[in-house]
């Protein structure tokens, strides 16, 4: 075989050779488009797909934030029914839920309205209600600022207690409430001069009185409705005293007023009996806020066989005259057995 067909055919088998490297070539090229398209039909698909995610987490967070405001409001909501601590102790999760109650030493305030009934008929509802609403609130303020968890408001009158949830001690707690009584009674001072510029004719005055004992303190209720408050005989011995207490004035139990006595002046008043209480009760007066403006309006003689209290700010010409008349016969008759 001569050269040259040696030399063709060698050509020929290069070239051969080499089409199946262009080949292979063009094979790996479309592989390797093919991958290109599907890799970028795959970033495509995980595009869309994290816009997707973040559109639906967007509207996640969305309704998210909508229900935490809704809670928010509705969480502010529920806290007006609720005394603060008490509010407080729910959602932080240290107070359960449930019918529990104990027995604990509690200093608790009774609080009602003067003649009450009497403003209810002088004055027009709608007047009425913005006069007990503003009442309440001065008060309510003064009672948190204190620390007092407020119960309940009654009509007019109110309950409030110390010592539950929270506790300064048995003594920190009535040293407390006496230090609430004296703020609200001169708080009230200011209001009633508010009032009477404003036209009211009778303004709001207010009786308290304050125990020191043990109550049962916690949830009352069913299991579908429950009540945070207290009970027992030395809540009803608050309200006795407030009922004896005068107006614009503050009336403690013993119990309250040894716990308090060496920061307040008060004076001892005759003993009185409470239904349901053995023990005979011993109110103390308070003395130490009468400095305000009024207090020279009110005459006190306390001395052994003879107590008188006369407010000259609700007397009337009549009841003025009736008073004179039956001091009158007291000093006569005590001057007659005197000349004996």
């Amino acid at each position: 075989m001569s050269e040259e067909v040696l030399g063709s055919d060698a050509i020929a088998n290069q070239d051969a050779a080499r089409l199946r490297q262009i080949r292979i070539l063009e094979r790996k090229l479309a592989r390797s488009e093919a991958s290109r398209v599907a890799l970028e039909e795959a970033k495509d698909r995980a595009d869309s797909l994290y816009r997707h995610v973040l559109v639906e987490t967007e509207e996640q967070k969305s309704l998210v934030d909508e229900k935490s405001r809704m809670l928010e409001v509705l969480s502010s909501k529920l806290s007006k029914y609720l005394a603060p601590q008490v509010y407080q102790s729910i959602f932080s999760g240290h107070r359960d839920v449930s019918l529990e109650t104990t027995r604990k030493k509690l200093t608790v305030f009774f609080s009602d309205l003067k003649d009450f009934t009497q403003i209810t008929d002088d004055l027009e509802p709608e007047d009425l209600a913005d006069l007990l609403n503003e009442y309440f609130t001065e008060m309510s303020e003064i009672a948190l600022e204190h620390g007092a968890t407020i119960d309940k408001f009654i009509g007019d009158a109110m309950l409030m207690f110390f010592g539950d949830p929270d506790t300064k001690g048995v003594e920190g707690d009535a040293a407390a409430c006496v230090a609430m009584a004296i703020a609200m009674q001169r708080r009230m001072r200011e209001l009633q001069l508010a009032w009477r510029r404003r036209g009211i004719l009778q303004p709001l005055r207010m009786r308290i009185g304050i125990n020191t004992g043990y109550c049962n303190v916690g949830n009352f209720g069913s299991t579908d409705r429950m009540d945070y408050t207290i009970i027992g005989n030395e809540v009803n011995l608050a309200a006795r005293l407030e009922e004896h207490a005068d107006p614009d004035g503050i009336l403690l139990s013993y119990e309250t007023y040894a716990l308090v006595r060496a920061g307040v002046t008060a004076e001892e008043w005759p003993a009185i009996e409470v239904k349901g209480i053995r023990r005979e009760i011993r109110p103390y007066a308070l003395t130490e806020f009468l400095d305000e403006p009024g207090a020279n309006e009110v005459i006190r003689s306390e001395i052994e066989g003879m107590s008188v209290r006369i407010d000259l700010r609700d007397l009337d010409d009549t009841r003025r005259q009736a008073m004179l008349t039956q001091l009158a016969e007291i000093t006569e008759r005590l001057e007659a057995q005197t000349r004996r």
